[in-house]
């Protein structure tokens, strides 16, 4: 009972953290596009008024006109609208799952003892600092850099070399699956804290000199859009470190540190043809350098057993002793009624009979032949010929014999 109520939170938690994201990544994606599609407009009317681009736009059977002013309206409209709860909500949500698998379980989830011998609470730890440690550097470049003369291609640079940095930190520290997934939850983390620390907060200032009379100091319009273009060009290498846990054939690779960089590298780049697109400024060689990349990463760390010849017809048949002597020495140590490397069953799967074996041949086949994502960071210390002598039995029929 206490795996499925495990299971249940998991899901919803899950669920609401995709929502959230939706909602913060879709209305980021739109004022990015939003800022780059307006255009200066005609009417000497708004001019006046200090508008410095509009956009007129058809969608759901209705016209709409947003206008962006160059600093501020002269007089602020009572019903403000602002955007910050979605960020919010996605980081908090986000972190609240993160603590439920990963580390309330760090033993299991975040310990690889072939990358780094530690304990879980060592590892809870590591983990925690790893996330304050992105936000900290990262903040303190943009503070010293920021505001300089050239100071976002600086910027850039720095962050560039602290991402690499903390990618291979964590690739050297964290289990493989852990690792991607620590490295997009820190720059979600930044993403987040720029919202609460500098964007919000330097809207309300300006907000607050308009209600004062005062004129709005640009400084804060200036670095809010600084902290937002980062965190547009971080949404896709996040999106890829969140969905990176369901194959395993990226975190599980030789220098997986390597493959997580290329692999953002190409999130950005195609990012960046489309924050140009919507200056109808097409860099066709964005999108071709990111496909070259992820293909070239596909074809460097393609599994050996994806290479190996098909079984010859009429070779002899697994027996399922032999497969059940490889699920009691692999396998039951996370999919038992007592599991020895977890505090319940993993996903409720019970392995650890004959009748559970065959209930569960397809996800055992799946899961430890196909995905090669069990066991997790292979801790058991499965290997190649008995992931193969599983296959060989499924693919057989799973018989019982």
């Amino acid at each position: 009972m206490e795996a499925y109520i495990f299971d249940w939170l998991n899901l919803l938690l899950r669920w609401l953290h995709v929502i959230t994201a939706i909602a913060w990544i879709g209305s980021s994606f739109y004022f990015v596009w939003l800022d780059n599609s307006l255009t200066r407009p005609e009417d000497p009317g708004l001019l006046e008024k200090g508008v410095g681009g509009e956009l007129w736009a058809v969608h759901g059977g209705g016209f709409y006109n947003p206008q962006k002013y160059l600093l501020a309206p002269k007089t602020l409209p009572q019903n403000l609208h602002w955007f910050f709860w979605e960020s919010y909500s996605t980081w908090l949500s986000g972190f609240a799952l993160f603590s439920v698998l990963y580390l309330f379980n760090a033993g299991t989830f975040l310990v690889d003892k072939h990358v780094l011998d530690m304990t879980a609470t060592t590892a809870v730890f590591a983990a925690l600092g790893y996330l304050v440690a992105g936000w900290v550097v990262y903040d303190a470049i943009c503070r010293v850099f920021g505001d300089k003369p050239g100071g976002d291609r600086v910027v850039g640079v720095l962050v560039t070399i602290y991402v690499v940095a903390a990618v291979w930190v964590a690739c050297h520290v964290f289990s493989g699956r852990a690792a991607f997934l620590m490295t997009g939850a820190s720059l979600a983390t930044v993403m987040s804290a720029n919202v609460l620390f500098w964007i919000i907060p330097g809207q309300r200032k300006m907000v607050a000199a308009m209600r004062a009379g005062q004129s709005p100091d640009p400084i804060h319009g200036k670095r809010g859009k600084q902290r937002s273009v980062h965190n547009t060009y971080f949404t896709l290498p996040v999106i890829f470190a969140m969905l990176s846990n369901h194959y395993s054939m990226t975190y599980s690779a030789a220098n997986n540190w390597l493959v997580l960089l290329l692999i953002m590298l190409a999130g950005v780049l195609i990012r960046q043809f489309f924050v140009l697109k919507h200056k109808d400024v097409f860099k066709w060689r964005y999108p071709v350098a990111a496909v070259v990349i992820l293909a070239g990463v596909a074809a460097w760390i393609v599994p050996k057993s994806a290479l190996q010849p098909a079984p010859v017809a009429g070779a002899p048949a697994v027996s399922f002793a032999r497969v059940q002597q490889v699920i009691e020495t692999r396998c039951i140590q996370c999919h038992a009624a007592k599991p020895t490397l977890m505090p319940v069953p993993g996903k409720g799967i019970l392995l650890d009979s004959k009748d559970g074996i065959l209930q569960h041949a397809q996800q055992i086949y799946q899961q430890a032949v196909v995905q090669k994502a069990m066991p997790l960071g292979n801790m058991t210390n499965i290997t190649d010929d008995e992931r193969a002598l599983l296959g060989t039995w499924f693919e057989a029929g799973a018989k019982a014999e």
